[in-house]
């Protein structure tokens, strides 16, 4: 994130396992979010290119831990196309609060998924109809008593044989 990113400030961690239990060494997590004004980089021409994106690798335990901030929730565009199916379906555009997460590891195969934050409105009324108990973070006061922390663990399946 840029230098003085607006919101409240937040450190996500975790480890990535096979489903064996084996904490997975170079497993690879491309992450992106809006920012707390619900402001995707590349989408938003006052952002940086990448800004809220970014990609880590895990060492030998397959803990991770990025700084981010706290993304806010956003309608989706609602014009064109789509803009036309919402209005004929009486629905709103709005997404909850969520971090994207692609998480891959050699061997494995690779995860792509949203985690969303509880007390969002819209997380009983998303539009994509994604939210889901198993992928609701918990996030809790920051231990260094700046903004909040949250964890998450992955497990990825072994990718089959040939």
């Amino acid at each position: 994130m840029r230098d003085g990113e607006a919101g409240t400030p937040l450190l996500f961690g975790g480890q990535v396992r096979s489903v064996g239990g084996l904490p997975l060494d170079g497993a690879r997590l491309e992450a992106w979010q809006a920012d707390d004004a619900g402001f995707y980089s590349q989408f938003a021409p006052a952002l940086p290119a990448w800004n809220l994106r970014g990609t880590l690798v895990t060492g030998a335990d397959g803990t991770y831990s990025l700084r981010a901030v706290k993304p806010a929730p956003y309608m989706i565009p609602h014009d064109g196309a789509t803009g036309a199916l919402i209005e004929a379906a009486n629905w709103h555009a709005w997404r909850p609060a969520h971090l994207h997460l692609k998480v891959s590891a050699p061997g494995h195969l690779p995860i792509t998924t949203q985690l969303y934050f509880p007390g969002d409105p819209h997380n009983v009324d998303d539009i994509a109809s994604a939210v889901k108990p198993e992928l609701m973070l918990d996030p809790r006061p920051a231990a260094d008593g700046n903004g909040i922390e949250a964890s998450y663990d992955f497990v990825l399946d072994p990718a089959p044989a040939g």
